[in-house]
């Protein structure tokens, strides 16, 4: 009979101890609860509580990463676009996380859904496409103060893509090369522009100094003769002058 004394005594302890010890990993938080009633929170490593009168509830502090599935979203100046997202968050304070809100988690998601189509049908598309990070600063701003209170701390929210609808895309590419066809006319404009500017300041320099011009004149017809591989017979710009004036009369 005293072995079986043993055993039995050896189970009672097993069933008292066993549910007694818990560990907390690093990464965790323990929540006590006693009859139903918060005793507290504990930290990690080896813990002891109650068997069958306190109950323990772990929360993982860790970073969770929340993908928003794509919403059609209608943007401030009506244009439909299809856009997804990625929350990071994670729980700060585990007491608020396990008393205040049932489900974190799925209340995190369903808010950052919420506020991803009220944000963005308050913005332009040209904001949602040339300043998307006002956009993710703002939706995390809005989604932490309503997570704040259930202990969850959002760090991060990227809108990752933003589809636009077929005609839109091939309105904005004939507009792009409108714009680049513009920018080239303009800059062709304006280099002929400096050019004539140019060339009126050195008529104007080769007027003043007849010098200049003739010097200017021979080493033309040099030019002239080496590309073409010819002889030119240079003539004097005083009988071309003379010439000119017997041909208007003058």
């Amino acid at each position: 009979m005293s072995w079986l004394t043993s055993i039995g005594s050896a189970v009672v302890a097993l069933l008292i101890i066993v549910p007694a010890v818990k560990i907390v990993w690093q990464y965790e938080r323990g929540v006590v609860f006693r009859f139903g009633k918060l005793r507290g929170k504990r930290g990690p490593g080896l813990n002891f509580i109650i068997p069958y009168i306190d109950r323990m509830i772990k929360v993982d502090m860790r970073v969770e990463t929340l993908v928003v599935e794509p919403q059609e979203v209608i943007t401030r100046d009506n244009v439909t676009v299809e856009v997804d997202a990625v929350v990071y968050y994670h729980p700060v304070n585990a007491v608020d996380a396990i008393i205040t809100v049932r489900n974190y988690d799925m209340a995190t998601g369903q808010i950052a859904l919420t506020t991803l189509r009220s944000v963005l049908g308050q913005s332009d598309l040209d904001e949602l496409l040339a300043h998307r990070d006002r956009v993710n600063e703002r939706l995390a701003h809005i989604i932490d103060d309503h997570t704040e209170p259930w202990g969850i701390q959002v760090g991060v929210v990227e809108v990752k893509d933003v589809l636009l609808p077929e005609g839109l895309q091939r309105a904005m590419a004939r507009q792009a090369e409108a714009e680049r066809e513009k920018r080239a006319k303009i800059i062709h404009a304006d280099g002929e522009r400096q050019a004539s500017e140019a060339l009126a300041e050195a008529g104007d320099r080769l007027a003043a100094s007849p010098a200049s011009l003739e010097l200017r004149y021979l080493q033309a017809l040099v030019e002239m003769a080496s590309e073409q591989n010819a002889t030119v017979l240079p003539i004097p710009l005083d009988i071309l002058r003379h010439a000119a004036r017997a041909l208007h009369g003058e």
